[in-house]
């Protein structure tokens, strides 16, 4: 009848799924989970910066001693399948498979349970858009998703280094140059989308910049979380379909991840 929707719904369905392709026991997936919130965090009080390098450690560490098993005893998993991998003779480092498996879990984990997290929020202040998903959920549910990812953007920024010289809107940039994408702004881009701070659970089109906008840094997990995100979001509203805040929602303190710590709710047990 209650619980902490970030914790104890948001987070474990990354986690667990994580685990599940990752080949590890799940568990270990919801310690992962512990550990990219505190890589993130930028309040002291929640971690202190000694702490959050040993959370980046302590994973690195993991990554480690799970290569080596699956080189060993390879399974039907992606990390079997990333320490097995061979191109032109040549394997990942052991270096290249650690920042890769902390790039996976910690893109996996956070990215999904905030957007759920933040998704359902944005029912709550949004009741119209909730009563219209949940009065047609299989026709609503793909495109509530694709607008919860526009609307609410769980990632903050990137930045890129600039190649070439170019202009971008009479801006001269040279070769070196720093640019900061901020998701959010693309995201709510007035040139883009009609009316872009509406809620709209049935925006169509949607072409929003929650998973990059094409090319080589197009995001890796995008299908998978699509998947989790559609599948969970059907479950919330026809499974819960009472559910309601239940206290304060308190905010994840970073400058990098737009997110949920806790969200206490409520709901028919």
């Amino acid at each position: 009848g209650d619980c902490d929707f970030v914790t104890d719904i948001a987070g474990r369905l990354p986690s667990a799924l994580i685990a599940e392709l990752m080949g590890i026991p799940r568990a270990d997936g919801e310690r992962l989970y512990e550990l990219t919130e505190l890589m993130h965090t930028t309040d002291d009080s929640v971690a202190s910066p000694e702490q959050r390098g040993m959370a980046v450690f302590e994973m690195l560490t993991y990554a480690q001693q799970v290569a080596e098993r699956k080189r060993a005893d390879p399974g039907d998993d992606i990390a079997s399948a990333l320490a097995q991998a061979e191109v032109d003779g040549d394997r990942l480092t052991d270096g290249e498979l650690q920042w890769f498996f902390l790039l996976l879990v910690n893109a996996g984990g956070d990215t999904t349970r905030n957007l759920l997290a933040a998704g359902l929020q944005a029912l709550f202040d949004h009741p119209g858009e909730r009563a219209r998903l949940a009065a047609d959920p299989d026709a609503l549910v793909p495109t509530a998703v694709e607008e919860m990812l526009r609307f609410t953007t769980p990632v903050v920024h990137f930045r890129r280094t600039v190649m070439h010289p170019v202009t971008m809107r009479g801006k001269e940039l040279a070769a070196g140059d720093k640019v900061m994408v901020f998701y959010g702004s693309a995201n709510r881009d007035e040139d883009v989308f009609v009316e872009p701070d509406r809620f709209d659970v049935g925006r169509n089109p949607n072409p929003h910049m929650a998973f990059g906008g094409g090319g080589p840094h197009l995001c890796l997990g995008m299908h998978v979380a699509r998947i989790e995100l559609q599948s969970m979001l059907r479950e919330i509203v026809t499974r819960l379909p009472d559910i309601a805040p239940a206290g304060p929602v308190v905010p994840m303190a970073s400058n990098f991840i737009a997110g949920i710590h806790s969200m206490p709710v409520t709901f028919s047990a």
